[in-house]
């Protein structure tokens, strides 16, 4: 039996892998892969009072539990089920309930630090990186974390000054070498996409059924 395939998807907080990662699963059908989001496995920080909690810093990589991450996508490979963690952002704690993950043929990874490290890395067949300006990936960063992270503008763009964008620099950018695919100026890029999707219909022959992406699925939208 063929091993199923990884795809990572990585770049900047707010480059826009959002946008490619639905892309994907468009492209190949959410029935035909799993996800898996680096951001479910942020450490469980119940042990300290939520003070303490706001202090952390969330973008280094030790404050996500990238060892589980890897775990799972090891049990995954092996045709076994796992139960990936949720993750509460407005108070920093794991929820007490987990989603099942069954194992798939396709299996897309997304995080800003899935390509740091490196047993991690190593378990993707295929690695995109999402490049785009620090301005755009701010503004988009104010909008995920007050509309669906019920978090403050004074909060957000402190957290960015002293974590997110030193944080950027020393872990998530120098990854860029590793991608086999840079889509530059965010995920709207459509040239970009037009490529992902030729390497994803060439590549996903080999572990799939024929018919499994056809040519109206594979199709960019306007």
């Amino acid at each position: 039996m063929q091993n199923p395939l990884i795809i990572g998807v990585a770049g900047g907080s707010g480059s826009g892998k959002t946008t490619v990662v639905n892309h994907i699963v468009r492209t190949i059908g959410k029935e035909n892969l799993a996800l898996l989001q680096h951001d479910s496995y942020y450490r469980d920080l119940k042990h300290i009072s939520f003070e303490e909690r706001t202090k952390q810093n969330f973008d280094h990589p030790s404050s996500l539990e990238t060892e589980l991450m890897i775990r799972h996508l090891q049990a995954l490979l092996k045709g076994y089920s796992v139960e990936v963690p949720e993750y509460d952002f407005a108070n920093h704690v794991r929820k007490e309930q987990s989603q099942p993950c069954t194992p798939k043929k396709i299996i897309l990874v997304d995080g800003i630090l899935i390509f740091y490290e490196k047993d991690l890395r190593d378990l993707m067949d295929i690695k995109i990186f999402v490049d785009t300006d620090d301005d755009v990936r701010l503004l988009r960063r104010l909008k995920r974390d007050i509309m669906e992270r019920e978090r403050s503008i004074e909060s957000v763009l402190h957290q960015y000054e002293k974590f997110v964008r030193p944080m950027h620099l020393e872990f998530v950018e120098p990854t860029k070498r590793y991608a086999d695919i840079i889509i530059p100026h965010g995920g709207e890029n459509q040239v970009a996409l037009s490529m992902v999707n030729a390497l994803l219909q060439e590549r996903i022959k080999d572990v799939t059924e024929p018919d499994m992406v056809d040519e109206e699925s594979a199709e960019l939208e306007d």
